[in-house]
């Protein structure tokens, strides 16, 4: 998969008429090599258009689009003509969601794109003025560069700072490192301190309702037909309802979960 990766600077090829994709596409089903390589290196402008709406995130654009190349070698590899739609079609939401993961995996502290877009406008602020002035600035000046209050610029500066690991070294000398969770809680209670906060950050994206009938059926032990006369429903209800926000919870924790 290697020899895809190519600078972002590469002039691939002219794109296809729809009928020599097609071709090539039957060709790339019976195990033609050369027939792959073809169909990904004209299609590369794909990952190009891809990776120009993700230039916000403050991410290197060739990194991302090494992701996405491999986004779209796995739309190659598993378009199926019967899909019935144009292979860009189907390959870009594949190009996309190649990205996506990457950025997700990268930094699992979400962090909406306003916040992120105005903390790298903020650094980008720094720079200029550290710059000018021959120093770091102040707060202040940097709140009159950027018409924002002090507390919005702290805000935004520490949203996209990187996550630091649990497992990250402290301290280290002859003996066994110190770790960042040693300082936070003790081995036998670190995963149940985890899972408590995972669980907090749960909760906290379920609505009103749902959020009380979990609290009512996993943490105050009541039965379905007792939720169900609490909240004027009947049981059939609440066990629909506990399934749907159960699933939901697992797409939280896990977004590439499917439900069986």
């Amino acid at each position: 998969m290697g020899k895809y990766m190519v600078d972002m600077d590469w002039q691939e090829p002219a794109p296809l008429p729809d009928a020599d994709v097609k071709d090539l596409l039957k060709r790339v089903q019976d195990g033609d090599e050369k027939a792959r390589h073809r169909l990904i290196e004209t299609n590369l402008r794909l990952v190009r258009m891809v990776v120009q709406r993700f230039a916000p995130w403050g991410y290197e654009p060739d990194d991302l689009f090494q992701i996405g190349c491999i986004g779209l070698v796995k739309a190659v590899d598993n378009f199926d003509p019967d899909f019935g739609v144009k292979f860009s079609t189907y390959a870009v939401p594949m190009i996309i969601g190649e990205i996506r993961r990457f950025l997700r995996d990268d930094n699992p502290i979400r962090v909406s794109r306003s916040l992120k877009e105005r903390g790298f406008r903020i650094k980008r602020a720094i720079e200029s003025l550290t710059q000018q002035l021959g120093r770091g600035p102040t707060m202040q000046e940097l709140a009159r560069e950027t018409d924002l209050e002090t507390e919005e610029i702290a805000t935004a500066l520490e949203a996209i700072q990187l996550p630091t690991s649990l497992s990250e070294p402290i301290y280290q000398d002859e003996g066994a490192p110190i770790l960042l969770s040693d300082q936070i809680s003790t081995p036998e209670d670190e995963i149940d301190w985890l899972d408590k906060v995972m669980l907090k950050q749960v909760l906290a994206r379920l609505g009103e309702r749902e959020r009380r009938l979990i609290t009512l059926r996993f943490f105050q032990d009541k039965t379905q037909t007792e939720i169900a006369q609490l909240l004027g429903l009947s049981q059939v209800q609440i066990s629909r309802l506990e399934k749907q926000i159960l699933k939901k919870m697992k797409r939280i924790i896990a977004p590439d979960y499917r439900p069986t």
